[in-house]
């Protein structure tokens, strides 16, 4: 960081909030250590323009899964085809397991188990269907579709969808009528247990509840990843994070029904960098704590993202009393609208306060009125511009709320010149 810029800042802190010496040096290396979280290259291994397949000289060795009789007319059942596939391909060293574009693969629910054998690439490139009937869905998988787990070192990568097929579901969702049983659903695509992965380019849409899970993950990295389903599309996370460390979500586009992202317990060093979110209920740290459970989330930084009419803002939503712990937050280089008045709302635990979130380079609006920043039990600071005011997170008081003046208008800084160029959708 530049020494000039620290030296202002200081004295910034110093003299507008009328902090101790010891707090703005404390507060001046969670900035140090929250700007330095970067973004590792992404060395992919590309095997989209590999004219052709081959065991010999060391080469990957296709798994097509056409080979094992799928159809992909996406009527007849593909899944014993998908499995046989699959076994062949995680046993092989080198292998791709390839879903050819131009068709429609119909799916059931199946577990895709490591560990596997080195350099396994999954490649993409048509689309998977889940059957769209809940009443024939095996209750076995009744919380997952499309479920891989323990692996390692592997890529998901191509231009081919998942679809989860999900109008039924919402439509028998509690939340959708109040005379329907409240229930789970699946997700469409989790990865559990997991290391090292990456998932690029892939298109994921209609899930029958969350999209994308990553769970009990450490080293993923998503890159140029869609999600899509409709606004109104219940409990329909975008991409959830769960129990994971050192996640990358890059160049992303995501439209839902509920969070674009949501982050809960046990996670820690996640960095999200030019997402664009809507519609959806924005970027969201939670629910945490629920009956009194403890939870911690730290370090996430989210980092150049553009919110289009979405639900709410930037949330942390925790269960008042829980002990739930999380600190060194960063939202920096964040613009665009929200629907809610209360852009962003931080509520944290009554037990344990959160601690450090930093705000930097942000302007959120509602079109038809104020927007507002609500804190509870939130601690932390914002420099450069900030709209709506996050004044509310240098307050000693429990509850505060700032509102700005929609007149308050208020240009966005150019953020380092990244700008996002994306298509609704």
């Amino acid at each position: 960081m530049d020494k000039l810029f620290m030296v202002s800042f200081l004295g910034m802190l110093m003299a507008v909030y009328g902090v101790s010496g010891n707090m703005v040096y404390a507060n001046i290396g969670v900035l140090n250590e929250l700007e330095s979280f970067d973004i590792e290259e992404d060395n992919e291994v590309n095997v989209f323009d590999i004219p052709s397949w081959t065991s010999e000289r060391g080469c990957k060795v296709l798994v097509n899964v056409d080979s094992f009789g799928a159809v992909g007319d996406g009527i007849s059942d593909d899944t014993q085809a998908f499995q046989k596939a699959w076994d062949i391909a995680c046993s092989t060293t080198q292998s791709v397991f390839l879903v050819p574009q131009g068709r429609q693969y119909l799916v059931n629910a199946t577990k895709f188990q490591g560990p596997c054998k080195d350099n396994l690439v999954i490649q993409i490139d048509g689309t998977i269907v889940a059957p769209d009937e809940p009443n024939d869905w095996d209750p076995k998988f009744s919380r997952a579709w499309l479920d891989f787990s323990k692996l390692n070192g592997v890529l998901f990568q191509g231009h081919g969808v998942i679809d989860g097929s999900g109008s039924k579901w919402w439509a028998s969702s509690c939340k959708k009528n109040k005379t329907n049983p409240c229930r789970g659903a699946p997700t469409a695509l989790t990865i559990d247990k997991s290391s090292a992965v990456k998932v690029k380019g892939l298109k994921i849409r209609n899930g029958q509840q969350m999209n994308f899970v990553i769970s009990q993950c450490d080293s993923v990295r998503v890159n140029a990843v869609q999600v899509s389903a409709p606004g109104d599309s219940p409990n329909t996370d975008g991409i959830h994070i769960t129990s994971s460390t050192n996640v990358v979500l890059q160049d992303c586009k995501i439209g839902t029904g509920d969070d674009c992202i949501s982050i809960v317990n046990g996670t820690s060093n996640i960095k999200m960098k030019r997402i664009f979110c809507g519609p959806g209920h924005g970027i969201s740290i939670g629910s945490l704590g629920k009956d009194n459970s403890t939870a911690i989330v730290t370090k996430v930084v989210v980092d150049t993202a553009i919110l289009r009419e979405t639900a709410n803002g930037l949330r942390i939503k925790t269960w008042q009393t829980s002990a739930v712990e999380i600190n060194q937050v960063m939202y920096r280089n964040i613009s665009g609208t929200t629907k809610s008045a209360k852009a962003m709302k931080f509520a944290c635990s009554d037990t344990v306060p959160c601690s450090n979130i930093v705000l930097t380079n942000v302007n959120l609006e509602k079109k038809d009125g104020t927007v507002e920043t609500y804190c509870n039990s939130a601690q932390g600071f914002g420099y450069g511009i900030v709209h709506p005011s996050a004044e509310c997170l240098n307050s000693h008081d429990k509850d505060c709320m700032v509102i700005t003046d929609p007149a308050s208008k208020v240009e966005l800084a150019d953020p380092s010149r990244e700008e996002i160029v994306h298509t609704e959708l």
